[in-house]
């Protein structure tokens, strides 16, 4: 799923994800964990007005 969300959102290629250390690939899929959090907090606030 990160792999898939990094070439839709970032346009990386599968290649370039699946090279990062470990260390960065656990920082890239916390950073998009929080961006999705976010986005859906974004999507309820706007769901209630």
């Amino acid at each position: 799923m990160y792999a898939y969300y990094c070439l839709h959102k970032f346009h990386w290629s599968p290649s370039k994800f699946a090279n990062l250390s470990l260390s960065e690939k656990a920082l890239i899929i916390e950073m998009i964990d929080e961006r999705i959090r976010e986005e859906k907090k974004e999507e309820q606030r706007l769901r209630r007005k």
